[in-house]
């Protein structure tokens, strides 16, 4: 009973990340159709909530990659995948708050990875894997995506360079419903099966399925689907503001060739099963879209503040799944060690909100 509800615990907080991995990375699929007025805010999130829940369906070679690539899965246990998901879900709503559009994947594998570490030694951990579907792709991702966001716009520049502006924002308005829609796909082919990937592991664990090459049970698809979508559909209005004018002040076919850049990357990845950031890719197609226009227009600092949050993820968010896993081992593991860690994530969240909202004593009067 109690490895029941233990895992009814760990189902749950997959599910949560899957929420705030949504909300989180809102910003990533609709910012540029947004900022570009090519949708109203509302209309842009419905329907990237809508193809966000349709694109989870399309594959699972994601989820199996999570499942089975990165971590010996005879050697997890319940409590180290809980653990991971609080490193994941900490990072995320820390990030949200500061407006940073990080990498909700590489939180939630840095929290595992960091649980397991803690838990098991680095025996347990498939360094192949991390490197060769984690670490390269980080690396390699947002450099292509740059590369063809900007080749993109060069050609389109040239292309409409002595057209009118009227009609030629109009056609890359109407162009960017499109190729945001296509995103907003492709973001859900490879960020809601992290989830369901997460969710398998915890069955393995659970004895529920078997280790050798487990198969993806068709509610965990359509919980994650859900999950992910509702998230989408709450906004991270924070983030939004970062990705679509804290960069660069976007036009259409910025915006076009950025969505359409990212959208090509990460289907590409997900169709060899790659656990792709979507945050990199796209971040790396809006800063190549506006440098290929001219450099001055993109604000390096806040881009240079997004690049050192895309360092810190992996090691952070395993930090703390590594301290999650530690404290919920040494109160007895079992079920109460994940409520214990529960409730002090609850109330580290209360106070660090609580203290943001508070405003500073006003001096007195000399």
């Amino acid at each position: 009973m109690s490895s029941d509800l233990l895992l009814a615990l760990v189902v749950a907080a997959a599910l949560t990340f899957d929420f705030t991995n949504g909300f989180h990375d809102t910003a990533n699929v609709v910012a540029t159709s947004i900022s570009t007025r090519a949708l109203p805010p509302r209309l842009a999130i419905l329907i990237a909530a809508i193809l966000n829940f349709v694109g989870a369906f399309l594959s699972l070679k994601v989820a199996a990659t999570i499942a089975s690539g990165l971590v010996d899965t005879e050697l997890v246990t319940l409590q180290v995948v809980f653990a991971g998901l609080v490193g994941a879900i900490l990072w995320n709503l820390l990030t949200w708050w500061y407006g940073l559009p990080s990498s909700s994947s590489h939180a939630l594998i840095g929290g595992v990875v960091g649980a397991m570490l803690a838990a098991a030694g680095p025996s347990a951990i498939d360094g192949d894997g991390i490197l060769g579907k984690v670490v390269v792709p980080a690396l390699v991702a947002p450099v292509l995506a740059f590369v063809v966001a900007g080749v993109a716009i060069v050609c389109a520049y040239r292309i409409i360079g002595q057209l009118r502006p009227g009609p030629v924002t109009r056609g890359y308005r109407l162009g960017q419903i499109a190729s945001g829609s296509l995103l907003a796909l492709a973001h859900g082919t490879n960020d809601a099966q992290k989830t369901m990937g997460i969710i398998t592991l915890a069955l393995v664990a659970h004895g529920t399925l078997s280790p050798v090459d487990p198969e993806v049970p068709l509610w965990v698809v359509v919980s994650s689907a859900a999950a992910i979508a509702l998230g989408t559909y709450s906004g991270g209005w924070r983030i939004i503001r970062t990705m679509g004018s804290r960069i660069i002040k976007m036009d259409a076919a910025q915006g076009f060739s950025a969505q359409g850049s990212g959208a090509a990357v990460i289907l590409a990845a997900t169709h060899v099963g790659v656990p792709l950031s979507t945050t990199h890719v796209i971040s790396g197609g809006v800063v190549g879209a506006g440098a290929a226009k001219r450099l001055s227009a993109v604000r390096w600092g806040v881009a240079g503040n997004m690049a050192v949050a895309w360092v810190l993820t992996l090691p952070a968010a395993g930090l703390t799944g590594a301290i999650a896993y530690a404290i919920s081992w040494a109160v007895g593991g079992g079920t109460v060690g994940p409520i214990v860690v529960c409730a002090i994530m609850l109330a580290s969240i209360w106070l660090f909100v609580r203290a943001r909202q508070t405003p500073p004593p006003i001096a007195e009067a000399a």
